[in-house]
């Protein structure tokens, strides 16, 4: 079992570095997953004349707004980044560098690979496959995609989906971090933290 279950990615992570190099982990007491629809609605005219019901015509174009909020603590980590001629480096990080770290982050542009944060993954188990097989118990991201290649399983009627995570190692939630917030107390060594994380297709 991994030693974290949620962590953040930064610009520079590519497939090889695992849960390990170009993240940050991060110990989450709760998770708060927000997925609001968006549909265009308007009334129409004169519609309750014939029927004394009024209706409200829609359409579904497909769009909603995915939110993550988070809250935890940070503690004392090893981190292990890339540095700018391609050394990896691993360091042990107190809980307030951890938080200096983040917050330096959120402040930087997504030009800046080695700061930018550009994913977040949340480890949950899971026991049915892509394609609704029973497997052995296993962790995987939280997705939003569905299960099942083009016009299969609950993909159907879809033909261009993306892949259903199939391993801890699968990509998580492209996006970024909209707000990250830290509380700094003498009375103990961790830091309390909250985040919020939105899902987004980043440029650049």
């Amino acid at each position: 079992m991994p030693d974290y279950y949620v962590y953040l990615k930064t610009g520079k992570h590519d497939e090889g570095d695992g849960a390990t190099i170009n993240t940050i982990p991060l110990r989450v007491n709760s998770v708060s997953i927000s997925t609001s629809k968006t549909i265009p609605s308007f009334p129409i005219p004169l519609s309750g004349l014939a029927t004394g019901e009024s209706l409200t015509a829609a359409l579904d174009l497909g769009m909603a707004t995915k939110n993550i909020s988070l809250s935890g603590f940070i503690v004392e980590t090893s981190i292990q980044r890339e540095d700018h001629l391609g050394n990896n480096l691993n360091v042990t990080m107190t809980p307030q560098e951890i938080a200096q770290l983040i917050h330096s982050s959120v402040d930087s542009t997504g030009l800046a690979v080695n700061q930018a944060i550009k994913e977040l993954v949340i480890l949950i188990p899971s026991k049915v496959n892509e394609s609704y097989t029973e497997v052995t118990e296993r962790l995987i991201p939280w997705t939003f995609r569905a299960r099942g290649n083009p016009d299969t399983y609950d993909n159907e009627g879809v033909p261009a989906s993306n892949n259903f995570p199939t391993s801890e190692s699968s990509p998580g939630l492209e996006g970024f971090v909209r707000s990250f917030s830290t509380t700094l107390a003498g009375e103990t060594v961790e830091i309390e933290f909250s985040l919020e994380f939105e899902v987004a297709s980043l440029a650049p």
